[in-house]
């Protein structure tokens, strides 16, 4: 078959309508082959003869997309000088733009003999191996718009692309699982409803499935086991794997920015599929091992920050080449509009220590790209020192596992939670605030994939993993969950309508909160996994969304709190509270937030550090946003009191003095008592049922006279010195 030169650059299998341009980087190899099979499987090996700072091309002029390929990498094979080279191990191109396959799981794809791991094993892996398959790049783009939603007005949906899809009864069934699932006119519907503008997918890069799990008759369900960083997932395609998947995951993004949402993708870069030590010689490991991943001092052996036998050499420019480059790819050529970084502190270790101002982090800060998109880091990984919640450089916002427990925490009743809860619903400024970062770094969340649905943490104490065969062991054991007095499903009506309310406050403090809302999908449907807090190889209907059976009215309330929070800057303010006095027209200044006890009053530095605190009120000023439009207006809104009673009584709040408002319409109230009611005046007493929260907004009275003269007693100290009113009460200081 006739080779030109071809060009070093870009790396993969470039098809440029005419032919295809072949570049790998390895910077040990001793020779190259690249490796074409047809139709029959029949193998065409053609030697890459021209190599450039360590990138071996060439240009074949006949190669079509469609085309499978892989190649075969010569070199020393010395596992304990981290060198494990084996030109009978056919290897997926790191850059492969679709995957054709699976892997075959048996004796061929591993470079050693079973029993055996310092042996070498030379049996051909190319009947057992995926291929990687030239794509066809081209795809009519016109009319797409990337929605650019700011983070402050965003609402993040975390999605699996076959588990919201697979059971939807509007998809057609032939696309069911699919990317144009998602895409399709049902799916984008129910997001439109809940004012989802962003769909966070779950992990799409190509990934295996392990071997392990495919004996015990499960599958890697949740995708966190990547092995091609460009190619989307293949068994994610209803209509092919010859490069189809490329074009159909294209249509899915189009169709959703059709509708105004955005798509982010969950990336899977601190790690890959080829394990530890005892893994198989799939792509990387073949191509130049000592490169791609870290090494311990003894080369036989894999640093591992991750938990699952590797971590990719970040510290190696050719390996942050592959991640920026894989970056970009999906941002210019596959039109994504951000990332959520699976483990990203892993990311971010130059040598051993977690740093913030690692080369990646200054790479993405630099590109005109990747700079651009929203970047969600998981600030975590297994390594010492890898908990880095709050330590994230300005540009990237960060999963608040924070939030997360103190919200379950407060709801479920655990003590010395209420100062560290207000601060989490201020927007975290503890977190966020020293390093120049405003409320939406905080990606806020109660429920994830990873943990239990939002049904399931209000019906189990414990985990229920037995589906996953590991006899209990897997899974968090620390869930902060309750089972509101009984474990798992019953017909206790009492039980039935706490565990409703309890998803009701979960899902209105979620809303209500400052920083970015992010939804599990299916927890306003009433998802429920059984109790299984670790479905990752649950790829049936355990972890599938049952839309035969939604839980409406918690559909209903999720939407109107979206919609409450959508068209009220007051719960998504771009800057944190101060507590400064905000001057007014008329009465004397009132903070921009005031906390209040049960009794009306202003709370004091003793309730917050009481420990046993489950009550609180907190007045926002509408007026206090000290924000401007994109037209350079002043951002006002009307004033809000939300009032919370996390304990097991009812508890009394006396609505404070006119000054704050002078009448209140309570406009949500999870217990659904009170809600549209009439006008609730100061003085007044609003009992709140236990486990409950109330929202009340500012009634206008257009035509009668305002009555000012409300006793004294009820009037709170509005013009206290800023330390003491500016709910920095319940930021770090006060929740220590």
């Amino acid at each position: 078959m006739q080779i030109w030169p071809g060009s070093p650059y870009p790396l993969g299998a470039t098809f440029d309508g005419n032919g295809t341009n072949f570049a790998i980087f390895s910077e040990c190899a001793e020779r190259v082959e690249l490796c074409l099979f047809d139709d029959r499987g029949k193998e065409t090996r053609i030697e890459l003869l021209d190599v450039d700072a360590f990138v071996h091309h060439g240009y074949l002029p006949t190669v079509q997309p469609g085309q499978r390929y892989g190649y075969r990498v010569y070199g020393p094979n010395d596992p304990g000088e981290g060198k494990r080279f084996n030109p009978n191990k056919l290897l997926l191109d790191p850059y492969a733009k679709a995957v054709e396959g699976q892997v075959k799981w048996g004796q061929s794809v591993f470079g050693y003999d079973f029993g055996d791991p310092d042996s070498r094993n030379d049996e051909d892996s190319a009947h057992q191996q995926m291929m990687g398959v030239v794509v066809n790049p081209f795809f009519d783009w016109s009319g797409d718009r990337l929605p650019k939603t700011p983070y402050s007005e965003t609402l993040i949906y975390e999605a699996h692309v076959r588990g919201l899809t697979k059971l939807h009864p509007a998809v057609p069934e032939e696309i069911r699982g699919t990317y144009s699932a998602i895409g399709h006119p049902a799916i984008i519907e129910h997001l439109q409803k809940l004012g989802v503008t962003a769909i966070e997918l779950m992990p799409v890069h190509q990934f295996i499935n392990d071997s392990i799990l495919q004996e015990k008759g499960l599958s890697n369900y949740w995708g966190y086991n990547t092995i091609a960083f460009f190619a989307p997932q293949n068994t994610y395609s209803s209509s092919g794997e010859r490069g189809q998947q490329v074009q159909e995951f294209k249509g899915m993004v189009k169709a959703l920015h059709a509708a105004g949402i955005e798509v982010i993708l969950d990336v899977v870069y601190n790690h890959t599929a080829e394990g530890n030590h005892l893994g198989p010689t799939l792509s990387m490991r073949g191509i130049d091992n000592e490169a791609y991943y870290r090494l311990e001092e003894d080369k036989r052996y894999y640093t591992d920050y991750t938990g699952t036998g590797n971590s990719l050499n970040v510290g190696n420019p050719h390996t942050l080449q592959l991640i920026m480059d894989s970056l970009r790819y999906w941002v210019l050529e596959m039109h994504v509009d951000g990332f959520r970084f699976d483990l990203a502190s892993t990311l971010a270790r130059e040598f051993y220590e977690v740093d913030r101002l690692a080369t990646f982090f200054e790479l993405v800060q630099q590109d005109p790209v990747v700079s651009q998109v929203k970047l969600i880091a998981e600030p975590w990984d297994v390594g010492p020192g890898g908990y880095q919640v709050g330590n994230f450089p300005p540009q990237w916002t960060e999963w608040n596992g924070q939030y997360r427990d103190t919200v379950r925490d407060f709801w479920r009743g655990e003590p010395a939670t209420l100062g560290e809860f207000a601060s989490r619903l201020t927007g975290s400024a503890d977190l966020y605030e020293h390093s120049g970062r405003r409320p939406v770094a905080s990606i806020n969340f109660v429920t994830a994939h990873d943990g239990f649905t939002l049904r399931d943490l209000v019906s189990y104490n414990e985990k229920h993993n037995e589906a996953n065969g590991e006899d209990g062991n897997d899974g968090a054991d620390d869930n902060r969950s309750w089972n509101s007095g009984v474990e798992g499903p019953t017909d206790d009506p009492d039980v039935l309508t706490l565990r409703a309310r309890q998803q009701r406050n979960f899902i209105a403090t979620l809303m209500l909160s400052q920083g970015v809302p992010m939804l599990l999908h299916g927890d306003e449907l009433g998802r429920t996994q059984q109790g299984n807090n670790n479905g990752y190889a649950q790829d049936n209907e355990i972890t599938w969304v049952d839309w035969s059976a939604p839980d409406q009215p918690l559909v209903e309330f999720t939407a109107a709190l979206a919609r409450l929070r959508r068209e009220h800057p007051t719960f998504r303010r771009r800057r944190f509270f101060d507590g400064r006095p905000v001057r007014r027209e008329e009465g004397a200044p009132i903070p921009d937030i005031v906390w209040m006890r049960p009794d009306g009053t202003q709370m004091q530095p003793e309730d917050w550090d009481s420990g046993f605190g489950r009550a609180v009120g907190v007045f926002l000023n509408g007026d206090g946003i000290r924000e401007r439009d994109r037209r350079g207006e002043q951002i006002s809104d009307k004033h809000f009191m939300v009032l919370l009673n996390a304990g097991d009584d009812v508890v009394d709040f006396l609505i404070p003095a006119v000054e704050f408002s002078p009448e209140w319409d309570v406009i949500v109230d999870t217990a659904g008592e009170f809600a549209d009611t009439e006008p609730v005046a100061p003085g007044a007493t609003l009992s709140l049922p236990a486990r409950s929260l109330m929202v009340l907004r500012e009634h206008e009275l257009p035509d009668r006279e305002v009555d000012h003269s409300v006793a004294a007693s009820l009037s709170v100290n509005t013009v206290a010195g800023a330390d003491e009113v500016r709910g920095a009460a319940p930021r770090a200081e006060a929740s220590s």
